[in-house]
């Protein structure tokens, strides 16, 4: 009853106190943790049930832990448990055979769900809407349509589970296509997952014009109070930079759940409003908000970009010790960013050698970045580096970090193997690309290719008049950051020709006068570029907005909201 009615705590105190637990409590206890979105207490309560009280799972357990599963796209423990399930005397049972098609296409795996979702007996919308979403989500369309087409039991939340899954699995252009071509068949989709799922959409390809034409449509079905919708316009908005719109749907809520809460922490700390970000987790906790993991990355984030140190370690200690919740690999790289940017480089090496996880590349290059932009680090940054190269670098912003701290050094032979790793790497990598929007229409730019574009002669021009302005300020190129080997003439043509700065002069050319200029780019912003529009931005008197690889960088009246690092 606790569990089905959200009081997870007395739930939870209630079981405590059973002198005697059979499987029917454990399966409760389990059911109101994942009710409660904390599939990970739920499978940590598991290996309680086998260690104290000895009892093997029957149906009711293996569909709880399946649940948690899929949550969590735990794939490795998830085939563990549905090994045991076929050994067990339940292996024929359908409900756990449907958890583990969901589970499957959670997981990206729809063809082990399929395998699963032919030995049902009696197939249920369930398992077919969880199969088609796998498909979806993947990107196998034909697949998916498929399989809808043959659904027998087909309703809205078939179409929602394919619409969402081609929106989660990055394929959101196909999701509008969609989407569109259902309303013109006169096919009524118009609900709210559907609509979550497109704003959700929305955000991913930052199209702000986009966001706000499905919210007309939000509030044109009346769906405006519904939770779900109100937070993923809150996320849109914040990832589409419009955090002031955000901040307005998150006030205008009369109900708020974690989600509200953390989309609103997270947008504040990804565009550099600290203060406001922790002030809203003071606001989230006296209400009574239980924070989550997503909640502790934004708010360690928060802390690092204002240097609040002491903070931000209270608040990392508070997640393990007040929330009984484990730090990912994503949390302790925040907390190495946290200590790198406040220049404790002792205290970051230490977290990244002594944390429960494997240090990845992105570990490494939060301190690695940090050596390179303060004076007195070298041997740390080169020691580093070192590491980097037997680890094996694939980002080129590491490489370019790498060379900094050689070239730094004087060491040359090592500048020499980073530069040809990186001409390695020119091959295989994705092309740098800025898209800028502007109203209804976007427009992209790839490095180097203005040759091609209508507009070749006024974008250059501006760009060249720009670029003088910016020399009587005192600019200079910063030319260590092209790893190639030419002259520095030539490296100055490389940078001139970055696709941010062909999207920032095509803006400035089509836009309102006054309007600020919203850009996405797929890879991080160069240190050069970011030195250019703070530059650019004084200049002309426009805010210019850019969301790169990594964060926000709001440039406005000469400065970044990231305040030089990221």
């Amino acid at each position: 009853m606790y569990g089905k009615c959200g009081h997870l705590k007395d739930a939870v105190n209630l079981f405590d106190e059973m002198p005697d637990r059979d499987l029917f409590s454990w399966a409760s206890i389990f059911t109101a943790h994942n009710q409660a979105n904390f599939p990970r207490q739920t499978l940590f309560l598991f290996s309680r049930m086998l260690s104290r009280d000895g009892l093997q799972p029957d149906h009711f357990i293996f569909a709880s832990l399946v649940k948690a599963c899929a949550c969590l796209a735990a794939s490795k423990l998830g085939q563990q448990l549905h090994a045991q399930f076929v050994l067990s005397h339940f292996s024929d049972d359908d409900v756990v055979k449907s958890s583990l098609v969901d589970f499957y296409a959670k997981c990206g795996l729809p063809d082990q769900a399929s395998k699963v979702f032919h030995s049902i007996v009696s197939k249920n919308v369930v398992s077919w809407t969880s199969l088609v979403y796998g498909y979806a989500r993947i990107g196998r369309k034909n697949e998916a349509l498929e399989l809808l087409h043959d659904m027998p039991c087909k309703n809205v939340h078939s179409w929602t589970a394919l619409i969402s899954g081609f929106v989660q699995g990055g394929h959101c252009t196909e999701s509008f296509r969609l989407f569109n071509q259902l309303r013109s068949e006169g096919i009524d989709i118009e609900e709210p997952f559907v609509l979550s799922s497109l704003i959700v959409g929305s955000s991913s390809l930052a199209m702000l014009e986009l966001g706000k034409q499905l919210h007309k449509l939000v509030l044109g079905f009346g769906y405006e109070s519904n939770l779900y919708v109100s937070n993923a316009l809150i996320d849109m908005y914040a990832k589409c930079s419009d955090v002031l719109s955000a901040e307005k749907i998150f006030g205008s809520l009369r109900e708020r759940d974690v989600v509200s809460w953390t989309s609103i922490i997270v947008g504040m700390a990804q565009h550099g409003q600290a203060n406001e970000a922790l002030s809203l987790y003071d606001d989230m906790t006296k209400a009574g908000s239980r924070p989550n993991e997503v909640t502790f990355t934004g708010l360690i984030y928060a802390c690092s970009h204002v240097g609040l140190v002491d903070k931000g370690r209270q608040i990392f200690e508070s997640m393990i010790a007040d929330y009984g919740l484990s730090p990912s690999l994503q949390h302790y790289t925040c907390l190495v960013d946290l200590y790198s940017r406040a220049g404790h480089i002792e205290e970051a090496e230490n977290v990244l050698n002594t944390m429960p996880f494997e240090p990845d590349e992105a570990a490494w290059a939060a301190l690695l970045s940090a050596c390179s932009s303060q004076a007195g680090n070298n041997e740390t940054g080169v020691r580093i580096a070192n590491h980097l190269l037997q680890l094996g670098v694939e980002e080129p912003s590491t490489c370019v970090l790498m060379s900094k701290i050689y070239a730094s050094a004087t060491m040359w032979e090592s500048v020499s193997t980073v530069r040809r790793l990186m001409t390695a790497m020119e091959s295989k990598k994705k092309p740098g690309y800025s898209c800028v929007h502007l109203g209804k229409e976007n427009e992209v730019f790839y490095a180097g290719e203005t040759m091609l574009h209508p507009m070749r002669n006024e974008i250059v021009d501006l760009l060249k008049e720009l670029d003088s302005e910016m020399r009587k300020r005192g600019y200079k190129p910063d030319t260590s950051l092209v790893l190639h080997d030419m002259g520095e003439e030539e490296k100055e043509r490389q940078l001139f020709w970055h696709s941010e700065r062909l999207a920032v002069a095509y803006g400035l050319l089509k836009s309102a006068r006054g309007a600020p200029i919203r850009i996405i780019k797929n890879l991080r912003v160069c240190g050069d570029c970011h030195t250019v529009l703070k530059l650019v931005c004084s200049i002309v008197g426009r805010e210019i907005v850019v969301r790169d690889a990594n964060r926000f960088h709001r440039f406005k009246d000469g400065v970044c909201s990231c305040r030089d690092f990221w």
